[in-house]
């Protein structure tokens, strides 16, 4: 996958940016003002709507500067974008703490595509052993 098609769906939506070349995420920014009430989810635009390839899927992901200058959060911890949707990437945010505005253009989510194997549901009676087994959260200790 080289391209991932996109299409404005608001006239002040703005094309996802890369801060480095590197970067992994897409920024999306927001396609409107929008006023975030504390503890209460709500819908920011981004005005674009992207075309994932089959075998991938979009992973929305919270800009740390969110939580770090706004204590705000996604408010579904990460977002999953399937490869058939072609709607409007609406982005779930949550103040954690008092009033928040977000202003037209600002980054609010990053937007990172990555293959994904579909498997087929195989029900056994027993999991293969490994070391580990069942040992859930803290078995290992507390560095």
């Amino acid at each position: 996958m080289n391209t991932l098609p996109i299409r404005f769906t608001h006239p002040h939506a703005e094309l996802p940016t890369r801060a480095h070349p590197t970067d992994a995420g897409l920024d999306l920014a927001a396609s409107e003002a929008t006023h975030i009430a504390p503890g209460v989810v709500t819908l920011v635009p981004t005005g674009i709507a992207v075309a994932i390839p089959e075998g991938h899927v979009g992973i929305l992901a919270a800009r740390s500067s969110l939580a770090t200058k706004k204590s705000m959060t996604l408010a579904n911890g990460v977002g999953v974008i399937d490869p058939d949707y072609r709607g409007e990437i609406l982005v779930p945010l949550v103040s954690l703490r008092g009033m928040n505005t977000i202003p037209r253009g600002e980054r609010i989510a990053q937007l990172v595509i990555v293959p994904c194997v579909i498997p087929t549901l195989d029900v056994v009676p027993t999991l293969p052993e490994t070391v580990r087994g069942a040992g859930g959260f803290g078995s290992t200790g507390v560095s």
